[in-house]
């Protein structure tokens, strides 16, 4: 295969993932970060606490995580097919990397919210805040770096679910790696969709750490 071919093929692959991957993080965090807040307040001796809640969710969550992406996908074929129209191709993947993205996104959600001093929650209640109150004006700007950075960290997770998602009938960078590089021993495809992966996920990276940099008032 021609270099112009390979660069027509790359830069297509490239576009599809992303149009694969910014809808499903958008989607993740829309379902993962509320049940991240969940998981933080209704902890034992948290604002709302609920042990039995609690547990209960973390255990669907921990459930979901432990589903690989591939098995996720064959699945979920029949709910896509209902949701998305079909279950092969660039849009269908969207559904799968949500359902597959959100668990891991409401724990790492709930980790950034840990890291939030206790002593501040502590001084919100005491001057009668509520509990959205103490979410939205202590809980979230206060954990805002670091869950900036775990986004960046999803984001990449989700990217590196794409390119399984072309052995299940997805498009992307990742089936153009299979279905040219692999199957077809155009080797030169591998490696340059290969490459053109690492350098989305650097962008991304890069990216995440120049916002949470900007976000943390402890480096400014």
């Amino acid at each position: 295969m021609t270099p112009d071919k390979i660069w027509m093929l790359v830069q297509k692959g490239t576009l599809e993932t992303l149009y694969m991957t910014i809808p499903s993080t958008i989607l993740a965090y829309l379902v993962g970060l509320p049940l991240g807040v969940l998981l933080v307040i209704t902890r034992r001796g948290h604002i709302r606490s609920n042990p039995t809640f609690n547990a209960v969710l973390g255990w669907i969550i921990n459930f979901l995580r432990s589903i690989p992406f591939l098995i996720m996908v064959v699945l979920l074929f029949p709910i896509t097919r209902t949701v998305m129209g079909t279950a092969i191709g660039t849009r269908s993947m969207i559904f799968p990397l949500f359902v597959s993205a959100f668990a891991f996104v409401a724990r790492m959600v709930e980790s950034s919210l840990n890291e939030v001093d206790g002593g501040l929650i502590e001084a919100a209640q005491s001057m009668g805040s509520t509990t959205f109150e103490i979410i939205r004006k202590v809980l979230l700007p206060e954990a805002l770096p670091s869950l900036i950075n775990g986004a960046a960290i999803c984001m990449t997770t989700i990217l590196a679910y794409t390119a399984m998602a072309g052995a299940a009938g997805g498009d992307g960078l990742g089936k153009y790696a299979i279905s040219y590089g692999l199957n077809r021993n155009e080797y030169g495809v591998m490696y340059a969709t290969s490459i053109a992966l690492v350098v989305l996920v650097q962008i991304i990276q890069v990216i995440g750490n120049w916002l949470t940099k900007r976000t943390d008032h402890r480096l400014n």
